[in-house]
């Protein structure tokens, strides 16, 4: 895996998908701490605001300590599907610290939650992989809502468009589509007025 030099960061793929890492250097070898998928200049995006975020957390604590979070590209030259399978792989791989693992990547469930069996066997990583997929379709959905912001779309609109149409032994209905837009409204990204959803602002 190739170290990108900071000055050649800013214009490294730009217009292309690249999947990169950001490291603590406070361990030796340098921990990886997040993961992360980009075009153009998003590696370094991170380093240039403060938040509250685990994430926004890490880096503070590192430049407490006087040092600078490492930014390395992992894999360049990628099509947007193949930088999502990526990421989520990484994610699964290497685990997020509420489950366990290593990294700060807010990879959390949407749903309102509900028991969970334990006798149901869960390969490690599965639920990170489907949140990460999950981000993908919303955010799909939202930028759709986006642009049609003066019109607004309907449920059919999304599930035909982008081929959502859920099929349960022959029984064609859009559940998916309409499953998703819930979490949009749940989140407050959008509203519905007569059938039709448009972005919340």
């Amino acid at each position: 895996m190739e170290r990108v030099p900071s000055k050649s960061r800013s214009t490294y793929m730009l217009g292309n998908y690249y999947v990169y890492a950001l490291k603590d250097p406070r361990t030796n070898p340098a921990r990886a701490f997040y993961i992360g998928k980009g075009t153009g200049d998003r590696v370094n995006q991170h380093l240039l605001r403060s938040g509250d975020s685990p994430k926004d957390k890490r880096i503070a604590a590192i430049r407490e300590a006087g040092l600078e979070p490492l930014t390395e590209i992992l894999v360049g030259d990628l099509r947007e599907d193949q930088a999502l399978r990526i990421e989520a792989e990484l994610i699964a791989a290497f685990g997020t610290e509420t489950t366990g693992g290593l990294l700060v990547n807010l990879v959390q469930p949407r749903g309102q939650g509900g028991r969970k069996r334990p006798e149901i066997a869960i390969p490690a990583g599965s639920r990170e992989k489907a949140q990460v997929g999950l981000d993908l379709l919303l955010g799909t959905i939202m930028n759709c809502i986006e642009a049609n912001r003066e019109r607004g779309v309907t449920n059919a609109d999304i599930a035909h468009e982008l081929e959502l149409q859920s099929d349960h032994l022959g029984a064609a209905k859009d559940y998916l589509s309409y499953s998703l837009l819930g979490v949009l409204l749940r989140e407050h990204k959008i509203i519905k007025h007569s059938s039709r959803y448009f972005p919340a602002v």
